[in-house]
């Protein structure tokens, strides 16, 4: 007889999953490397996204760019601020769209249309001619529907794509392909500067080949998905069970009868089954199938985020996590790198952007060693040491600044040591607050209010994400090392947030979750059981081999393996 809690049937059902699969790790994704290369096909929509972030920064800092659009780089901060910016606003409506479009069409056709408008967006912004700016205002504020689009279908479609013991090496696929992107973007911007030189004769090609070569892989992933399986869950949410159980046997290639091809399909049937009781528990007025229902059901699902005391601090957790990534200053690095360079005394525009590719490489090396070993870490022992390094960054280089910006040519050696701490900042984002913030957000929501507590975590990273890309150019302008002070107690705010306020959730149950946001309702352990109950009904439980049964009013466990 196991010992009694709530979360022992779910414990039993995964060592048994492992005992037919294999455990999580370096094998695993061998045994997986069908499903492997699915996900890193679809990754490209990361890779797109990190392209973009890092390539508009070079762009606009290119002398033949200036001249088409009528934009003068950062000496028109406003209106710079403004044409890097509105692609994150666009951003900012693509996610809240994506959450109706991603269950209404399926996955694979979501990163469909999300290429689409990326590809519409990206054409718009190649026909900028005569000194005018709008092409890029209007061209990037599409092309942002897509990579808002993109940021969370691709993750998405991994995660219900995968089996459950290599689900986050696959998710963190994501994350690798976005400081890809960023990588390779600054380093594509740097060779195509020189073409044409890089004064009054640059051609135009320097910046159109940058922004028109993006539709390149967003045409691959594109035309590539349509070959690609559906997401096994998606199916299930269609009453489609048949076609998940072919699918699931065709990732793992296996028959469709095998054991641990029945046991992953009754997963998702359980947790399906289990969602659709939540609703009915909470909005039993909304279950008939008219439209206004349907409605109406999701709005009452979202503000269930914030009329309960308890979800709300959850909730806060999420949107504050996402705040801080972003006003760590690591898009202030990203978009504006060559300015921020050039008024660190380099010499010349080639010079600045041959620093900025630098942080590209530095910090996609950095989320390696993160995506490997953040369990092992914790969550918050990792977000405070990359703040407090980040802070650190922060003000050694405003003390550079404000002792040396009136003679730059006479101190070049402090000059390439701000640069050095701008890629010392680079590493300590890469390894903490860029996945970690993610992870952070993904765990401190009960089982059946996640999917929701990530979209509005997502939705204030983007809107942070924009006023971040607006306000930069104007507040370098005015306060040439204030700014890096500013930013700088932003990650000091950060860490003590991080270490006040945010709970451990590294091997934490959601009955010890429940407990630190004050959750005196049990909702957490009531849903592990409503979840039980489910894996027993859809017959799970036998499967796996487990019968539970109530005994004396207590949850205990017997065990008999057919």
């Amino acid at each position: 007889m196991a010992p009694a809690n709530a979360e022992g049937g779910l414990s039993i059902v995964t060592q048994r999953r492992l005992e037919l699969a294999g455990k999580p790790g370096l094998q695993a994704l061998i045994l997986n490397m069908h499903t492997l290369s699915i996900a890193i096909f679809a990754s490209i929509g990361g890779l797109v996204y990190g392209y973009n972030q890092g390539m508009f920064g070079q762009v606009l800092s290119m002398h033949s760019f200036a001249a088409a659009s009528g934009v003068t780089g950062i000496q028109n901060p406003t209106l710079s601020g403004l044409l890097t910016s509105i692609l994150e606003l666009g951003a900012w409506v693509g996610v809240l769209a994506n959450g109706i479009l991603a269950d209404r069409l399926g996955r694979k056709l979501c990163v469909v249309v999300a290429c689409f408008f990326f590809c519409i967006g990206v054409v718009v912004q190649a026909c900028t001619r005569g000194g005018s700016y709008s092409y890029i205002l209007g061209g990037r504020f599409v092309t942002g529907l897509g990579v808002g689009s993109l940021s969370m279908i691709v993750p998405l479609y991994n995660a219900e794509l995968s089996p459950p013991e290599i689900r986050g090496s696959l998710v963190a696929l994501q994350q690798l392909a976005i400081t890809f992107g960023i990588m390779i973007s600054y380093w594509i911007t740097y060779g195509t500067n020189f073409i044409g030189g890089t004064g009054d004769g640059q051609s135009r090609v320097a910046w159109l080949l940058p922004i028109s070569i993006q539709t390149l892989p967003a045409l691959v992933l594109a035309m590539g998905m349509m070959f690609m399986p559906q997401s096994p869950r998606w199916l299930v949410d269609q009453g489609r069970d048949e076609e998940c159980r072919q699918i699931l046997a065709n990732l793992r290639r296996l028959s469709i009868d095998h054991p641990l091809v029945t046991m992953e399909f009754l997963e998702i049937k359980a947790q399906k089954v289990f969602e659709t009781r939540i609703s009915e528990r909470d909005f039993p007025q909304y279950q008939d199938p008219s439209p206004s229902s349907k409605l109406m059901l999701g709005v009452h699902s979202y503000l269930s985020l914030f009329n309960k005391r308890s979800n709300f601090k959850r909730t806060t957790v999420a949107v504050l996590i996402m705040t801080f990534q972003q006003w760590t200053g690591v898009n202030f690095i990203l978009y504006y790198a060559p300015f921020i360079f050039a008024s660190l005394g380099l010499d010349g525009k080639t010079t600045s952007l041959l620093a900025s590719g630098v942080v590209g490489v530095v910090m996609w090396i950095a989320t390696i060693p993160a995506v490997l070993w953040v369990d092992r870490w914790g969550r918050k022992p990792t977000l405070i040491t990359g703040a407090i390094g980040m802070g650190i960054c922060h003000f050694i280089v405003a003390g550079i600044i404000g002792t040396s910006r009136s003679d730059w040519p006479a101190h070049k050696g402090a000059g390439w040591a701000a640069v050095v701490f701008v890629w010392i900042f680079a590493i300590c984002f890469g390894i903490s607050w860029g996945p970690c913030a993610w992870v952070v957000v993904a765990e401190v929501f009960p089982l059946g209010l996640r999917a929701k507590g990530v979209s509005i975590g997502a939705s204030s990273n983007w809107l942070n994400n924009f006023a971040v890309a607006i306000s930069t150019p104007d507040f370098v302008k005015a306060a040439p090392y204030g700014a890096y002070i500013f930013l700088g107690l932003i990650c000091v705010f950060g860490a003590l947030y991080v270490h006040f306020g945010v709970p451990e959730t590294k091997a934490r149950t959601l009955e010890e979750i429940d407990e630190v946001f004050g959750d005196q309702s049990g909702q957490s352990r009531l849903e592990v059981k409503m979840l039980q109950q489910a894996q027993r009904d859809v017959g799970l439980l036998t499967v796996a081999g487990i019968e539970l049964q109530q005994d004396n009013g207590s949850d205990s466990e017997k065990h008999s393996v057919h």
